[in-house]
């Protein structure tokens, strides 16, 4: 225990200590917390359906019909009617002829990357990928190669380098840069190269491309191109799970082979039949992605004017980019000290050196909204000025 304090005690020293915010209410652009009233830019509920009534009701509405528990795994008696439609939607929706539903994103990732790939195959990951695809590299116990980010040019040269079995994987859309990886360009090197494409669309999913069908659909990619399509269901579509899609004969390779999928429990299916209703909502609703986009676009002008530097996203997730872990956090406070919620991002999540603030928008938020922001911005702009510290 000693060795835990002196570690925890570093970390304080080192501006890495993180702790929990506990919230009272329902996810939406006004949280309680400690009672108080907080305006949020960090939320992953990139279209507000968290809190959607629609939503509510279709979860409301389903517990007479499927109770409340999973019960079982998919595998002995917990695969539910609900839970088999629900992957014919995303199957549907992403274009994709089949879907898997997953209890987690990162469940997902760990159990798809781990099942495709082994001992004497060769797995080459972008740097700047998500820690459960990371994981799932590791659990995989195959080689495992690092390119640059989003360097197809250096992948393209290790690929050409290395036989056998291959598998690429990548972010759709990056979490802590929001930028979109070149998903054109990799799947071209994966075809020539004979290399299995995986996309995590986590952060694309509800928000790019048409009807929202993700970062893979808005650059006009198939099942083809991305034989191996992973989403979460937890940000833009409001509910809870993730899901994989591909052809018939890669799901069921996995119903075979997928730990993080037959050795858990099935997601109440009640959730399935909410995540339906949220996926209905998504496909017709461009208004609510205009309004978004329209959010970004305004933020990302009157930010940078303000001297903060951003980074190269057009996507709702829109980092801050300070420097040290004091500054961010510093300037993370004085946001929370005007009403504002947008928490600092530290190593190891982020490299050393670039600590940011991470904030994300949604079409919940109002321009009234964004308003108190850029005010605040704009004061905490001068105030941390006034300590010598960079914006």
């Amino acid at each position: 225990m000693r060795d835990f304090e002196g570690e925890l005690a570093q970390r304080k020293e080192a501006g890495l200590y993180r702790t929990r915010r506990q919230i009272t209410g329902p996810q939406q652009p006004v949280l309680t917390s400690d009672g108080r009233p907080l305006l949020s830019f960090c939320s992953n509920d990139y279209l507000g359906l968290a809190n959607h009534p629609a939503n509510i009701d279709a979860l409301r509405n389903a517990l007479p019909d499927t109770g409340l528990g999973g019960a079982a795994s998919h595998l002995i008696c917990g695969h539910h009617d609900a839970h088999h439609e629900l992957e014919q939607r995303l199957a549907r929706f992403t274009g994709r002829s089949a879907a898997l539903f997953f209890s987690t994103g990162y469940m997902a990732n760990m159990g798809v990357i781990s099942a495709l790939a082994g001992r004497g195959d060769t797995i080459f990951s972008d740097r700047l990928n998500h820690a459960s695809i990371i994981d799932g590299c590791i659990l995989s116990r195959a080689r495992v190669r690092r390119y640059a980010h989003g360097d197809v040019a250096q992948l393209e040269a290790m690929l050409a380098q290395t036989s056998g079995h291959k598998l690429v994987v990548t972010d759709g859309v990056f979490s802590m840069d929001g930028d979109v990886a070149p998903l054109k360009a990799l799947a071209r090197v994966c075809r020539e190269h004979d290399a299995l494409l995986v996309v995590d669309d986590a952060h694309g999913i509800g928000v790019l491309g048409p009807q929202g069908r993700g970062s893979v659909a808005a650059q006009g990619l198939s099942e083809a191109d991305v034989p191996v399509l992973i989403g979460t269901l937890g940000k833009a579509v409001g509910t809870s799970g993730a899901f994989v899609a591909g052809s018939s004969t890669l799901m069921d390779y996995l119903v075979q082979k997928a730990r993080t999928y037959i050795y858990t429990t099935a997601m109440p299916p009640a959730i399935a039949v909410a995540t339906r209703t949220s996926i209905d909502l998504i496909e017709r609703d461009d208004d609510r992605r205009n309004h978004l986009q329209a959010l970004i676009d305004r933020f990302r002008r009157e930010a940078s004017a303000l001297g903060y530097e951003l980074m190269q996203s057009h996507t709702p997730i829109q980092p801050i980019l300070v420097g040290d872990n004091w500054s961010a956090l510093a300037l993370s406070r004085a946001l929370e000290e005007r009403g504002l919620l947008v928490t600092a991002i530290r190593p190891p999540t982020v490299p050393e050196g670039e600590a940011r603030l991470r904030v994300t928008v949604s079409a919940a938020h109002s321009q009234a909204d964004l308003d108190r922001l850029l005010d605040a911005l704009s004061e905490c702009r001068h105030l941390l000025a006034e300590q010598d510290v960079a914006v």
